[in-house]
């Protein structure tokens, strides 16, 4: 057992028991520091990270070390890029941030289930803003070494006729620190969100976003525009959104944000907010199945949603995923989950 399992996580769970937010603040506040100390990143590497030529893939144009990267959420901000990078993942997807700055909804708003490896969260989006997150960014002046992918998305108090607006202003803010995009539409916690995965928004949401980027990048290549997708949609909403996306210009979906479905949980609660962790992977691992079958491998896929170990990561690359996501597992497995991931897939010969 790891010093991890037997000692920080207990410790930490005990301490932030009321409110899990006190724990990731805490972290987060830890590799913010780290990320400013050299000697810190290259402790960090030496014990976390780990490299295999068979694990490069090139996905949207970009190259990734390995296939694991870290999902949305986790780093609202971008405080910590360069401690997380040095924790092996193979790209990191901060955010998702608004146009404006917003504090999310009233705390405690994140639950752990440890008896079911989830977590249920009604974040509400909490963001610094566009603005004040590309101030700490020109100020930081961080190298990054892996792609960073970045989350838009939309004001609460943002209509939904206007959501364009909301993605667009906060793409061209961030797009010299990006290597791609993703857009967020299908978080539980901000009220009426899910609705722009519905055809009627969807494609010319897409499309302002995919034709902005391009406008963007001027003589060079656009950077990617993906859309992560809820795993509630029924079989003819998935169709309508998939027909969207193609049609709108994206170059890759991300399958799945976390579920409202409580289906097969242990724990008994009635904590609303999206859930993630093992509870998700049937669902994630079904949508990402769909995806593919659907677009004909066409349009690379993002798998996340319950991967803790190396014969879930194996699950969703079967299934049609490029690359994958964790975010629940490392909060439960610590900072050795994608090295535990992605050293058993390079020995398994992947």
């Amino acid at each position: 057992m790891s010093a991890f399992s037997s000692i920080v996580k207990p410790a930490l769970f005990a301490f932030s028991q009321k409110d899990p937010e006190i724990a990731h603040n805490l972290i987060m506040s830890q590799l913010a520091t780290a990320s400013r100390i050299p000697i810190a990143l290259q402790i960090i590497q030496s014990l976390f990270g780990y490299s295999h030529p068979s694990l490069t893939r090139e996905v949207f144009g970009l190259r990734f070390p390995n296939p694991v990267g870290l999902a949305g959420g986790f780093d609202k901000n971008g405080a910590a890029l360069p401690a997380l990078a040095a924790m092996g993942f193979g790209f990191i997807e901060a955010g998702g941030v608004t146009k404006l700055p917003q504090p999310g909804l009233p705390r405690p708003r994140i639950f752990r289930l440890p008896e079911d490896q989830a977590i249920i969260n009604r974040m509400g989006l909490p963001s610094k803003g566009a603005d004040a997150v590309v101030e700490h960014l020109r100020s930081a002046n961080q190298r990054m070494k892996i792609p960073i992918g970045w989350q838009l998305a939309k004001n609460k108090e943002t209509p939904l006729e206007n959501a364009a607006e909301d993605y667009v202003y906060t793409m061209r803010a961030l797009y010299p620190y990006a290597d791609y995009f993703s857009i967020n539409v299908s978080s539980p916690n901000t009220p009426g969100l899910r609705t722009l995965q519905n055809k009627e928004f969807l494609l010319d949401l897409v499309k302002t976003v995919t034709q902005e980027s391009q406008k963007f990048a001027s003589n060079t290549i656009a950077k990617p525009v993906l859309v992560k997708l809820a795993p509630d949609l029924t079989s003819d909403e998935l169709d309508d959104a998939l027909a969207s996306i193609a049609d709108g210009g994206a170059q890759g979906i991300i399958a799945t944000n976390t579920t409202i479905s409580r289906d097969g949980l242990r724990t008994k609660t009635s904590e609303t907010g999206g859930l993630s962790g093992r509870p998700l992977a049937a669902k994630s691992l079904d949508m990402v199945r769909a995806i593919a079958l659907r677009t004909e491998g066409k349009l690379p896929i993002i798998g996340v949603g319950g991967i803790f170990h190396a014969d879930d990561a194996k699950r969703m690359f079967d299934a049609g995923a490029s690359l994958i996501q964790i975010y629940t597992s490392f909060i439960y497995e610590g900072p050795a989950a994608v090295k535990n991931i992605i050293s058993v897939l390079a020995k398994s010969g992947f």
